[in-house]
Formats: C-alpha cells, sequence, structure tokens
C-alpha cells in the first residue's frame, strides 16, 4: 500500500469484511457508489478528489474460503470535522459486488504527527552538523592565523636558506633538514634553526658551524643519515639528534621533539656508537680545536669540562621559555641553547 502521511493533513484507517470473494477494484467501486450524493455535493468524493481534498483510495484485500477481508486507507487534507464526517460515512457501505460487506472505521491518525518527528529528527541532524562545522571553524580559523604569523617568522639567512629569526643572534643553532622541519620548530618556540635543504651543505651553513654551537637535528630514516655524514665531512657539529625512527621532524609533536634535543649526543660519541670511521676532513672538532661565538672565543673542551655531560650527552630542561641548566654555564632561551659568558 503506497500512502505517503507527509502528503495530507489525516490518514483514514478502516477495516473491510465480506461474505464472498472480492477484488480491490469492486471495494472502490462500492465506495464511490453507496456514498455518492449522501453527503450532499461539499463532500461528494469525485469532486473531493478532483479539488486535491481527498487522496486515492489504498486497498489491501485477501480472499480465503470463501471470505474476503483487508484494509481501506484514505488520505484526507480536510479539516477534522470534515474527515470525520467522511469516515463515518464509508461506515454505511453494506454491500461489494454481489457480497454482503462490513466496514468498519479502526482509527483517524493526524499525519502532522509523522511530520513533527521528520522535522525533529532533521533538526537534530542539521544542529550536530552545525556544532561540528562551528567547532571546525573556529580551529580552522586559529590555525590559519597561527600559520600566518609562523610563515612571517621564517627569514631567509644570507638571503638563501630558511631559518628561525634567532638564527642570526643566537650562540646555539639547530641544523634541520627542510623548510618544514624549521617551520615545525617554530609552532613549538624553537627560533633558532635553519634548513640545509638537501644533502649539499651550503657554504653559509659551513661558516656558521665554525662559530657557533651547532645541534643536526634530522630524521629517522636513511636521508637523515646521509645529512649527518655529509655535515660530519665538511662542517664542525658539536652535537647530533635525531627524531625518532621512521618519523620526520616536521611531524613531531612538541614533547617528541623536546626529548630528541634532549637525548642528543656529542659528534664525537654519535660516531663511536654507530661505528663510524672519522672522515679526513671531518668537522667533528678535536679536543684542541677553538670554536668562536658572538660573544668571544670559547673551547669546546672548556664548556665540556664546565657542563661535565656523561659520555658526550647534553641535557637541557625540555619546558621552552623556562628553567636553567643546573650547571650555571648555560640557559634554555625559547628551546635554543645558549652559553653564558665563561
Amino acid at each position: 500500500m503506497n500512502i505517503d502521511p507527509t502528503s495530507s493533513k489525516y490518514l483514514i484507517r478502516a477495516s473491510i469484511r465480506a461474505n464472498g470473494v472480492v477484488n480491490k477494484s469492486d471495494v472502490v467501486g462500492a465506495i464511490f457508489g453507496q456514498t455518492e450524493g449522501l453527503l450532499g455535493d461539499e463532500l461528494d468524493l469525485r469532486d473531493l478528489q478532483k479539488s486535491g481534498r481527498m487522496g486515492r483510495i489504498e486497498v489491501e484485500i485477501t480472499s480465503d474460503k470463501g471470505k474476503s477481508v483487508g484494509e481501506i486507507v484514505i488520505s484526507s487534507s480536510m479539516d477534522q470535522v470534515e474527515t470525520s464526517v467522511f469516515a463515518a460515512a464509508l461506515e454505511t457501505v453494506e454491500r461489494v459486488g454481489p457480497c454482503k460487506a462490513t466496514v468498519k472505521i479502526t482509527t483517524l491518525e493526524d499525519s502532522r504527527t509523522s511530520k513533527r518527528e521528520i522535522i525533529i529528527d532533521r533538526a537534530r541532524s542539521l544542529l550536530i552538523n552545525l556544532i561540528k562545522d562551528s567547532r571546525g571553524a573556529g580551529s580552522t580559523i586559529t590555525d590559519t592565523v597561527r600559520q600566518v604569523l609562523q610563515t612571517e617568522e621564517i627569514v631567509r639567512f644570507k638571503g638563501k636558506l630558511p631559518a628561525g629569526p634567532n638564527v642570526d643572534t643566537s650562540d646555539a643553532v639547530i641544523i634541520v633538514e627542510g623548510r618544514g622541519d624549521v617551520l615545525n620548530l617554530l609552532r613549538h618556540g624553537i627560533k633558532n634553526a635553519i634548513a640545509v635543504e638537501g644533502t649539499d651543505i651550503p657554504k653559509e651553513v659551513i661558516a656558521l658551524s665554525t662559530e657557533r654551537t651547532v645541534t643536526a637535528f634530522v630524521d629517522g630514516d636513511r636521508g637523515g643519515e646521509m645529512i649527518i655524514q655529509e655535515l660530519l665531512q665538511v662542517a664542525e657539529l658539536d652535537f647530533i639528534s635525531r627524531a625518532p625512527d621512521n618519523t620526520e621532524v616536521e611531524h613531531l609533536t612538541h614533547k617528541q621533539i623536546m626529548k630528541s634535543l634532549r637525548d642528543k649526543v656529542s659528534a664525537e660519541l654519535f660516531m663511536e656508537q654507530n661505528k663510524w670511521a672519522r672522515p679526513s676532513s671531518s668537522g667533528a672538532k678535536a679536543k684542541s680545536s677553538d670554536k668562536k661565538t658572538r660573544r668571544g672565543t670559547k673551547s669546546k673542551s672548556s664548556k665540556e669540562e664546565k657542563c661535565k655531560p656523561s659520555k658526550g650527552m647534553f641535557y637541557f630542561k625540555s619546558t621552552v621559555n623556562q628553567g636553567t641548566r643546573d650547571c650555571g654555564c648555560c640557559t634554555v632561551n625559547e628551546g635554543s641553547i645558549t652559553y653564558k659568558d665563561q
């Protein structure tokens, strides 16, 4: 039975029983024939259907052992009074074809109840989507503004290499692979990173490594290993830090970044741990080598003696913008290592 309850105000449901075998067309014909002129011209079924105030007569009927039973459903767009009057008129049908029949109204349904349920379900769905979109829009705006600020903070060191704004003034520099790594470190408050952008180490980075305390912070993959090998040959590395295996620096969380930097090792110890032979042109400093800083000249050995690192390990607090190392010879400044005057 194909009835759309949302297309009308009310549904008239009636049961029918006939003492004989009848079909749908017999029932429809009996309703038209026996209600015609019964309620006057205003409630004539044909006129009501033509004007759209009454829907089609839907009938489902089955026959068994010489008797027929079924259901009649009619949709109505009339008001409650007219619908009730017409429904009562259906019960006056006494014969269907040659058979005696009985029609009994079972229910008068307000189809607007179904519409209300549909409205509630749809409104709930729309509200949930609105809340999700609103939350997403807020975070999107925040992320967009933050990204704009971070992008504006990136500078071009010597007009070429992507770097944090503090690279030019900081005594400690972190060398990373690409611009995305610099951006991620900026996102977490570390502003003294510079990118080499490939395995061909720029001369600007090589020159920088002779003046500053340099930490190489690379990806935990084969590419990161290749960059370390290249840096050890051409630059003067102090420390080496690697991202966790098979992860990239640009995808690390704040906690992972700080843990990796905290667990860095000296270049000498890194080569020993990985059983790498010292390159003939290695930039890893010997104990007697000296490095100039923007605050004067300091020897690496004197720094190590004061900081007393364990087997080349160099520890500092992981919380950005807070804390001073216990040794008193260096401080943490926005995630970068700044040595005090000796």
